[in-house]
């Protein structure tokens, strides 16, 4: 009970703040729950008071501004909702990407007491050198610095968490899971799109990235596997990441070498040094593709910002706190999917949906391929710089509630990257063909994967599995005769449940979800009447 009040007061203190910006967060004419609709009722007087605060003001960069000023995790529940056009309508999305993870560096006294506490050693110990910060986040912020390693002296990169981060994330996040449960609970038309799998997947994201151990490590793998590649092709892949210290990397504390290189947003400087960033372009959307298709382990934030180009023409990333990773089946429809666009085969790519259970088996197939139809042929005959990505995921989003499609957690992160990276690779070539660039990866992971090479993996891999089946034959014929004679007890016995008792459970439900309703409501009055009376008295209004 206690918790459910705090919950709600962290969540309608947010509401006064987005209200305060001028923030239209519940449309008026959207069905959604009853509770939404009274908060944004009380936040109007809020709303209107500021109106003339917000005169001048670039209209698309409200929620932004309000987000940054909640703090750290709405900066992040922003930037993973802008993605979710299907949640959140097209307008709040658009408005979302102006969302900057920036803010004000911490101090370097705190700086180099985590170092101490991390590395069991003070900051001038472990460096020769450890410069201010600088780039700031809302998790971490970076910091460079020098070290004789050895024998040698080397420019490293020092990324540090915020200090109490974890505390502050744990207590929203702790409020977003509350407001996707009721959602969930109170407003059956939102289930399908599964708002408390959507706030678990941020939960497991930010818990990740607070453990710069595990960043380390995925740096580390992604290494390993660009190498795997080059190997297998005999040339370099001309994309790289960072070398890890581990020596001087703990759970607060990430270093890596230092990279020098052009940003890959600054054009004029990288044509300034010869490169081409058409043949940088295909690099990052190619790169991209092969690690999420081949390796089912992909970097997640590859905005501008993260990607650098070094002296020798090669696409260095890094900032690897967010990975997304794909498993086999998941591997197979991105591939399928690429594929059956590419090659205008809509049955295929309709049963493919249908195979990975993404539609339920009730819609019939041919309907399905006509609404996939629908989106693929209007990209047809068109020119490379009139075809989004993002445009035709968009239109996919628009057909979920129509075929009952419930969100795939484990393709959210894909789905916001393959946005993003059309995005860098559009901006360094702007006619870039993204269906040329995939079609030779998905038709490689085809044909490894379902083509005579996977033919023949996938017999020895049963014939394990089938060796394994019969080893456990005993155990499994044991289980299955205790199985047998519970049934046997049950049958003769009978379970059943007399109509008074279901009755009872009918009205028991129905008292538990009018209780929850009026405390609710009346907890969400008392914050916001509260809130609305501090807003008064300090705004100056």
């Amino acid at each position: 009970m206690a918790n459910a009040v705090t919950n709600i007061f962290r969540l309608a203190r947010a509401g006064i703040v987005l209200a305060q910006h001028g923030v239209q967060f519940v449309p008026k004419a959207q069905k959604v729950p009853f509770v939404l609709h009274l908060a944004r009722a009380l936040t109007a007087p809020i709303r209107l008071l500021s109106w003339p605060f917000h005169i001048g003001k670039d209209k698309s960069t409200r929620i932004s501004r309000a987000l940054t000023s909640l703090g750290p995790s709405y900066i992040k529940l922003g930037q993973f909702l802008a993605t979710r056009a299907d949640i959140i309508g097209p307008d709040l999305a658009s408005d979302l990407k102006h969302l900057q993870d920036k803010l004000p560096p911490f101090s370097m006294s705190e700086a180099r007491g985590a170092i101490a506490r991390a590395l069991n050693q003070p900051a001038e110990a472990a460096f020769t050198h450890f410069g201010p910060a600088v780039a700031a986040a809302s998790i971490a912020q970076v910091h460079r610095a020098t070290a004789t390693i050895d024998g040698k002296a080397h420019d490293l990169a020092v990324k540090i968490l915020r200090p109490n981060i974890e505390k502050r994330f744990r207590r929203d996040l702790d409020s977003y899971f509350f407001a996707a449960r009721q959602i969930e609970r109170f407003h059956a038309p939102t289930r399908r799109l599964r708002p408390v799998a959507v706030v678990d997947n941020l939960a497991r994201t930010t818990e990740l990235e607070m453990d710069l151990r595990l960043e380390a490590a995925a740096i580390s793998e992604m290494a390993e596997n660009i190498a795997k590649h080059a190997d297998a092709s005999g040339t370099p892949t001309q994309f790289r990441v960072p070398t890890v210290d581990w020596t001087r990397t703990a759970r607060r504390v990430l270093t890596t070498e230092w990279i020098e290189g052009i940003p890959i947003s600054d054009h004029a400087r990288l044509r300034a040094k010869g490169f081409d960033l058409e043949k940088l372009g295909l690099i990052v959307l190619r790169s991209f593709l092969t690690h999420a298709m081949h390796d089912g382990f992909f970097h997640a934030d590859m905005h501008q910002g993260n990607l650098f180009v070094d002296d020798a023409g090669n696409v260095v990333a890094v900032d690897f706190g967010i990975m997304g990773r794909l498993g086999p089946k998941e591997r197979r429809f991105l591939a399928e999917i690429l594929h059956g666009l590419i090659t205008r085969d809509y049955q295929r790519t309709a049963e493919v949906h249908f195979w990975a259970g993404y539609v339920p088996p009730h819609h019939p197939v041919e309907v399905f391929a006509q609404a996939l139809r629908a989106i693929g042929e209007p990209i047809q005959g068109r020119g490379a710089d009139e075809i989004s990505m993002a445009d035709l995921l968009g239109q996919l989003f628009a057909y979920t509630e129509v075929f009952d499609m419930e969100t795939r957690p484990e393709l959210i992160l894909l789905q916001k990257s393959l946005v993003i990276v059309e995005g860098v690779a559009r901006e360094l070539d702007p006619k870039l063909n993204l269906w040329n660039t995939a079609e030779p990866v998905a038709k490689a992971w085809m044909e490894q994967n379902l083509g005579v090479v996977g033919r023949v993996r996938e017999a020895g891999e049963g014939a394990t599995s089938i060796a394994r089946v019969l080893a456990e034959v005993p155990a499994l014929l044991s289980e299955a005769q205790h199985a047998a004679t519970g049934l046997s007890r049950m049958a003769r016995d009978g379970v059943r449940l007399d109509a008074g008792t279901v009755q009872a459970m009918a009205k028991e439900r129905r008292r538990a979800d009018r209780w929850w309703r009026f405390l609710m409501a009346s907890a969400i009055l008392a914050a916001a009447g509260t809130l609305v009376a501090k807003y008064f008295g300090f705004a100056g209004l």
